[in-house]
């Protein structure tokens, strides 16, 4: 029986925020947009770790472009989340979905 991946809450977060960021989804508008949306702290370390297992499972994609408005003359990988990201995000969504329902007044209390 093969077992199933599952995203952990950081990687959830991370596919998210590039889905955010669509086309400036680079790894400093992502990262940036996560410690402003989830009001924490996000290190280079675990966040670029994360963005490679992404990879590594199939749920993003990156590629290499020039920057746009001039700021730097370092090309940026800019990623995407992929069908199989997005799959996995969906299925994520509606099991804890599953598990919120019938809380909303215990968790008020």
């Amino acid at each position: 029986m093969a077992t199933k991946s599952y995203l952990g809450e950081f990687e959830q977060m991370v596919l998210l925020a590039i889905l955010q960021r669509r086309s400036q989804a680079n790894g400093y508008e992502v990262r940036q947009g996560l410690e402003k949306d989830a009001d924490r702290v996000v290190s280079k370390g675990a966040f670029y770790t994360t963005l490679d297992r992404l990879e590594t499972k199939g749920y993003l994609t990156w590629e290499v472009r020039e920057p746009a408005d001039g700021r730097s003359n370092l090309p940026q990988r800019h990623f995407s989340v992929t069908p199989q990201g997005m799959e996995e995000l969906r299925r994520s969504r509606n099991t804890l979905l599953k598990l919120w329902d019938g809380l909303d007044g215990v968790l008020e209390a």
